[in-house]
């Protein structure tokens, strides 16, 4: 049946198909895939992610034929992409730009899967998969990050990457594989380089597996219940493709608002002047989307016998690591936030939380800061470790739906993210 369609469209069509079944699986996952009918904008972004991974891909290609990685010349060579290379200075601020914009969608998306339960059975490998995706995104950030070898990038590189010397016995070692040698100088260039254009194809490769994992079981949806049957589905195409393209539409708006009239509001003026070993900035502040992991790594003092930096590094690895336990930590039997009234609340106070620690990490932990951000970084930990496992057991959810075409058709639930 899903060869069908393959030979209505030609014979070369239909001969490629006999042996490659591409077309045939085409058909099936874009086009008749059974999706749910009551799929709301907050599920664009993850089409909005995929989207912003193939533009990053591209564009990075292109800026990398132009760069010199070297530590003489990295500098200038960007500086030569915006000024000399045809539409050189379009490439890098899509590629500048493109990766907060990636960031946001991602972030999004995970806020998304965290209101409406996408990380509860039968989806935990599909939510974990996810998060793996987040770590590969942050490892590629923060390279390319350094690459343009300016100030913020050169003392970046050498705040971050001297992080891991507190790992006891191995720490010391770590540095300086990074480094390949004794200090951030050409070897970590060449070494953050490389791993920069590799690792978003590694992404591609863990969100085939995503998708994979995403059509075993479907989408979940507002609701947070399963399909009952046909009526509750209705195929991918055209209903959410045209979805995705309006919401692509207002995206790149944004994206083009940035681009175009404000490219540098979200970088650092630090890092247009060329990296000096013998000046430090006044202030080492990394990319705004590693703000709340820079808070939490800055925030935790020391715990009996373990040193601050130590500490630090601990919870900033723990707070994406308890994003992979998380499908085993709530036990609630309902997804859906929508009818979970306390877990719905507790989760604009995390949202709340993360804007908080963002706002800490921009600021030097000192003073209120401080205090705030110890705040900030115990409510973090406390609601995914204790909060969501006590009220998975104590709290009282609203009556489900029977269906979701029942809900859609006499309106019984609002698919929206309520606050």
């Amino acid at each position: 049946m899903a060869a069908a369609p393959a030979k209505q469209k030609s014979k070369l069509v239909g001969w490629i198909d006999h042996r490659l079944p591409i077309f045939s699986f085409m058909e099936h996952e874009l086009n008749e895939y059974p999706t749910p009918r009551n799929l709301n904008y907050w599920w664009n972004y993850g089409s909005l992610a995929g989207i912003m991974l193939v533009i990053m891909i591209a564009s990075g290609i292109f800026l990398a034929m132009a760069y010199t990685p070297h530590k003489d010349m990295a500098f200038d060579s960007v500086e030569r992409i915006m000024r000399d290379v045809n539409y050189g200075w379009l490439l890098r601020y899509i590629h500048m730009n493109g990766a907060s914009m990636f960031f946001v969608v991602t972030y999004i998306h995970i806020f998304r899967g965290l209101y409406f339960g996408s990380y509860k059975e039968p989806r935990e490998l599909l939510w974990i998969i996810g998060v793996v995706i987040l770590l590969t995104m942050m490892a590629t950030a923060f390279m390319g990050y350094v690459l343009p070898w300016g100030q913020m990038s050169y003392w970046g590189a050498t705040v971050i990457t001297n992080l891991f010397s507190a790992i006891p016995l191995v720490g010391d070692w770590i540095v300086t594989l990074l480094w390949g040698g004794f200090t951030v100088d050409n070897p970590t260039l060449n070494r953050f380089f490389s791993l920069h254009y590799l690792l978003p194809f590694v992404i591609v490769g863990i969100v085939v597996l995503h998708l994979i994992a995403l059509h075993q079981h479907g989408s979940n949806n507002p609701l947070g219940i399963d399909r009952k049957g046909p009526q509750d589905s209705i195929p991918f195409h055209p209903y959410y493709t045209v979805k995705d393209l309006f919401g692509l539409c207002v995206f790149l708006l944004v994206y083009a608002a940035f681009v175009f009239y404000a490219p540098n509001l979200l970088g650092d003026p630090a890092n247009y002047i060329p990296a000096n070993p013998l000046q430090t900035p006044a202030e080492i502040v990394p990319e705004w989307y590693f703000l709340p992991f820079y808070a939490i790594l800055r925030s935790v003092p020391n715990i009996l016998f373990i040193p601050a930096k130590l500490a630090g590094v601990l919870a900033m690895f723990g707070a994406i690591g308890v994003l992979f336990i998380l499908p085993w930590l709530d036990r609630s039997r309902v997804r859906s936030a929508t009818f979970r009234p306390l877990y719905k609340w507790f989760f604009w106070v995390l949202v709340l939380d993360c804007l908080v620690l963002g706002y800490v990490g921009a600021n030097r932990p000192e003073g209120m800061f401080l205090v705030l951000g110890r705040i900030a970084t115990l409510w973090y930990f406390f609601h995914f470790l204790i909060l969501v496992p006590l009220l998975g057991v104590f709290e009282r959810p609203r009556p489900l739906p029977t269906s979701i075409s029942s809900a859609v058709l006499k309106g019984a639930a609002a698919p929206a993210m309520e606050k």
